[in-house]
């Protein structure tokens, strides 16, 4: 129907009577089939009954214009429920596959792996439990580091083969001697080769005591080999307080071992030299037979505490460094650290 101008009341009685007459179809309707010819002549969009209906709304007074598009948008909302509703009943509760005659209800359905947290991650989260267990508080840093907070701060100086551009990762390339000295005065960046750098950003906002345990990726050009990879985590402890002794250390780890490996683990530590601590020691565990080298340890060097604005006078701590990945290999027995990084679920699947 068309008009030049229509009445709000003849309006409505025409959406009215749509609205009954889609019902009525719906409801008759005995298959699917029968339900979409219904729905095309009904709610078709270019030739449906609805779409005719919706254009006599231009014919209708501007006064009565709002309350006519209410009554339309109101009909079109009914007209779709009582589709739905047809639908429903002609499909049941099993949907399409009821068009299906192949489906078969009682076929098991698909099976859905369900992922797992890295062994890496596992390690990591169960180190976090046991050194907050023994009252130290995780603490974490950037990774992109500046040389200020990765070297000079820990008592590293410029000359130490630890800050050759070959071995470390730094984000701009020095193509001169000249450019390398130039470089190195504006404090460069790179990415972090020990996790000591959040020490030394935590101990420059708090005041002794300080108990933190960091852990986190860090990055070394190394070749890969079985025990080596470019990028690997570290877990660093740090403790700050009055009379802190070596004594205080090797409790912290035999404990840290005991925990994670599940006995009463010997443990013993030999001399050695980092520039931030002093004196310096290496720590090894005895495991499976043999002792077993873990990491470095030590007596915080006093000019590191000097570099943070503590008084070596007053407060002394200890510091000490594991490699996450040698704890994991130990524990699930890996013989090789790049099976880690490999992304084999066959192999990722086991822990």
């Amino acid at each position: 129907m068309s008009a030049i101008t229509m009445s709000i009341e003849d309006f409505v009685k025409q959406l009215d009577e749509l609205a009954q007459s889609a019902t009525v179809a719906f409801a008759a309707a005995q298959d699917p089939a029968q339900l979409d010819e219904a729905r095309v002549e009904f709610l078709g969009a270019k030739n449906g009954q609805l779409k005719s209906v919706q254009k006599n709304m231009g014919a209708v007074p501007g006064p009565n214009r709002k309350e006519a598009g209410l009554k339309l948008n109101a009909v079109k909302n009914s007209i779709q429920t009582a589709f739905e509703s047809a639908q429903a009943r002609l499909l049941g509760d099993t949907g399409s596959e009821a068009r299906d005659p192949t489906f078969d209800a009682t076929l098991p359905g698909t099976h859905f792996h369900v992922g797992r947290l890295h062994p890496i991650t596992q390690t990591i989260n169960e180190l976090k439990d046991i050194m907050g267990r023994l009252g130290f508080t995780p603490a974490e840093g950037p990774e992109i580091e500046d040389d200020y907070h990765n070297f000079e701060a820990l008592n590293i100086p410029r000359a130490h083969p630890a800050r050759d551009p070959l071995e470390n990762f730094y984000l701009s390339v020095a193509q001169s001697q000249a450019e390398h000295d130039a470089t190195f005065s504006e404090n460069p960046l790179l990415l972090r080769s020990q996790t000591s750098t959040v020490q030394i950003r935590v101990m420059e906002k708090t005041q002794p005591p300080v108990r933190i345990v960091s852990l986190g990726r860090v990055y070394r050009p190394d070749t890969a080999d079985w025990s080596h990879y470019p990028m690997f985590h570290q877990i660093e402890g740090l403790m700050v307080d009055e009379h802190v002794t070596l004594a205080d250390l090797k409790t912290v780890l035999k404990l840290f071992a005991s925990n994670y490996l599940g006995d009463a683990v010997p443990v013993r530590i030999r001399p050695s030299f980092f520039p931030f601590t002093e004196p310096s020691v290496e720590a090894d565990y005895f495991w499976d037979g043999k002792w077993v080298e873990f990491g470095g340890a030590g007596i915080v060097d006093p000019n590191v505490l000097r570099s943070v604005g503590y008084d070596p006078e007053k407060v002394s701590g200890f510091a000490f460094g594991l490699g996450i990945e040698r704890l994991c290999m130990i524990r699930h027995q890996i013989t090789d650290i790049r099976y880690l990084f490999t992304n084999d679920v066959r192999f990722l699947h086991q822990f």
